[in-house]
């Protein structure tokens, strides 16, 4: 008898944010955006939105909220109402974002709990350039460098 496997499904995401309970508290990073109730692998939480800034206003903005969708496309998340600026980075993150049609959606990668802060890795070259120069404050480097200490 032969048993054939069959390819796993392609699975399609919903780019329609859940209408989750989420919360702007402070975190190890200042602020963060946390999770008021389960947030299922899978799902998308929130997009990230903002003003799309000119061609070349990527380089004169004073922003810290830039989200590059494409080389011809920039989102200033900034302003307070777009609580996905509250995202903190982590090298070991919860979540991840996919933009889609020019739009930036955040999706869980994993099951996330009640009261735990939401976290995507922000990539390399940010990574290398803002937050390695001070210390990255995410939960896995805090609890490696509090390990290294005790050692």
């Amino acid at each position: 008898m032969t048993t054939t496997k069959k390819a796993p499904a392609t699975v399609r995401r919903k780019y329609t944010p859940g209408d989750f309970d989420l919360q702007v508290k402070r975190s190890s990073a200042g602020f963060g955006l946390f999770a008021n109730e389960a947030i299922p692998k899978g799902a998308c939480i929130i997009e990230y939105t903002g003003r799309t800034l000119e061609p070349g206003e990527e380089f004169t903005a004073r922003s810290k909220y830039l989200f590059e969708v494409s080389a011809k496309k920039t989102i200033d998340g900034s302003p307070r109402w777009n609580i996905a600026r509250y995202i903190n980075h982590s090298c070991r993150p919860n979540s991840e974002p996919e933009i889609h049609k020019g739009r930036v959606f955040i999706f869980a990668k994993r099951n996330i709990k009640p009261g735990e802060e939401l976290a995507y890795n922000y990539g390399k070259d940010y990574f290398d350039n803002f937050i390695k120069p001070h210390g990255c404050r995410c939960v896995k480097c805090v609890q490696a460098r509090a390990k290294t200490a005790s050692a």
